[in-house]
């Protein structure tokens, strides 16, 4: 079979991305207008129902199906940290609470803290050297 392109592989990427930001976008006013929640704390009520329903999907086993078809468009968004977690959680369950889920939780998601941290870090430098304090 041959493989599909990058502009179509783009494409994708940028609507399913773009449809979860405007889920979170959703999120955020309903939090704010409907509920009147400071739009500070929505924002972090908006990462906990993306993050749990991304979770709560990958558990019911769907979500995997959905992540293999939409690829970036999930994998960069909370949706894919989350995803990958549960994954992980879930894949080594049976070996037990600390040497299977514990052990490896962060074996998916673990590269993505690290160079996360580290990217905050030398940009955070790179802030202090261009803007001062």
């Amino acid at each position: 079979m041959p493989k599909p392109g990058k502009m179509y592989n783009a494409m994708k990427a940028f609507i399913v991305g773009g449809s979860v930001g405007v889920i979170g976008q959703l999120l955020i006013d309903v939090f704010t207008k409907w509920l009147d929640i400071p739009e500070k704390e929505a924002n972090t009520y908006m990462i906990i129902v993306l993050v749990f329903f991304a979770s709560l999907f990958t558990a019911m086993g769907f979500f995997d199906n959905f992540v293999s078809w939409a690829r970036a468009g999930l994998i960069v968004p909370i949706t894919g940290f989350a995803h990958a977690m549960t994954s992980a959680s879930l894949e080594y369950k049976r070996e037990g609470l600390i040497t299977g889920i514990g052990s490896n939780i962060f074996k998916i998601s673990g590269s993505v803290i690290l160079y996360g941290v580290v990217a905050a870090y030398v940009f955070g430098i790179i802030r202090y050297l261009l803007f001062g304090g």
